[in-house]
């Protein structure tokens, strides 16, 4: 008899159930979320387990990873899958969503999750945290833009580096409420500016060590945030058989509904990571309209943006430039200004 366990994490407990291979509930209870008291947990239902199931969330690789060191064969499993799994359920409840798991287990009916290795996962982090600092720091300089306006003082455009010693000269005649408020907000402005120039030549460092990002940095358009960020999410190209499926795994690609003679395309999936998806569109965005240089997949896009429109054709491009990174990390290329590059991506 073959066993299979669901495990529902939450922040503080866990919830573990054991099924059989024909469906039947053998072991259930709760643990501290943590892979030790797990693994103690489930020894105590004295199961040989074939998988044990969680989705994908904040804690997930922490305990897939700590599970499998413990000689488990723990699996992370597509979150947005099992919840319209879950949802048929008439009473979801915490025990009732790890039952759900271990039957999806027990039928094979879930989609494994890659997870990303230790060196990647860091280099993710440290872009989330670069990729917040200019998002906070973009808010601060446009609340400080809008605060001015009530006195009239439009600021137009100011570099980063030269925006703290504008606004403190215009700061003369305002009141001096006003003025300790935004002396306040520009001292953290100068903080994260300083910590983004420090951030930034740590990728510059970083990318001219890692020749894969150097290589598909040779794309118009494609920077070091992009390609790094391309780089450490996909992990091993050679998981996907296909280059043609990495469109489809960013979710770049229309959702499809057919039933009899109905087929209809919607709009893209949006699937995986939204911050990749963003990039590679800003970088095509880039190629169409920044870029000098003419290649095959530019002049597409431009077909299509005459047909279609701008969004479109930035998104297809973009779509694109994932199929075309993905080849060129398999096959060690740098990107071609010819036609075979699209014939690679078509």
């Amino acid at each position: 008899m073959k066993y299979y366990a669901g495990l529902d994490v939450a922040m503080k407990e866990t919830f573990l159930c054991v099924v059989n291979e024909e469906g039947k509930r053998m072991f259930e209870s709760k643990a501290p979320t943590d892979a030790q008291a797990i693994y103690e947990e489930l020894a105590k239902s004295e199961f040989k387990l074939e998988k044990i199931g969680l989705e994908t969330g904040s804690l997930s690789k922490f305990l897939t990873k700590g599970l499998q060191d413990l000689g488990l064969n723990a699996i992370c499993i597509d979150a947005r899958k099992m919840a319209a799994i879950l949802a048929v359920t008439v009473n979801k409840t915490d025990k009732n969503d790890a039952r759900g798991i271990a039957d999806a287990m027990r039928c094979n009916h879930y989609k494994e999750v890659n997870l990303r290795n230790c060196e990647d996962s860091a280099i993710g982090i440290f872009l989330s945290s670069r990729s917040t600092l200019v998002e906070s720091r973009g808010r601060f300089k446009n609340t400080v833009r809008g605060l001015l306006k009530t006195y009239g003082i439009r600021l137009g455009e100011v570099s980063h580096d030269n925006f703290s010693k504008t606004v403190r000269d215009v700061l003369v005649d305002v009141p001096l409420e006003t003025k300790c408020g935004i002396e306040g907000m520009i001292m953290s402005y100068e903080v994260m500016n300083e910590e983004i120039k420090k951030m930034d030549k740590r990728l510059n460092e970083m990318c001219k060590k890692d020749k894969e990002v150097q290589r598909l940095m040779t794309i118009p358009g494609v920077g070091m945030v992009v390609a790094m960020t391309y780089r450490a999410d996909m992990g091993d190209p050679t998981r996907f058989e296909k280059s043609e499926s990495v469109g489809a795994y960013y979710g770049m690609t229309p959702r499809q509904y057919s039933s009899g003679e109905t087929v209809k395309l919607g709009r893209i999936s949006k699937c995986g990571s939204k911050e990749v998806r963003t990039l590679l569109t800003e970088a095509a965005i880039v190629m169409l309209t920044r870029s000098k240089t003419w290649s095959p997949l530019k002049i597409w896009g431009l077909k299509i943006m005459k047909k279609h429109g701008f969004k479109k054709a930035a998104l297809a491009v973009g779509r694109k430039l994932a199929v075309i990174m993905h080849r060129m990390l398999v096959t060690g290329e740098s990107f071609k200004f010819s036609n075979k590059t699209m014939k690679a991506a078509a």
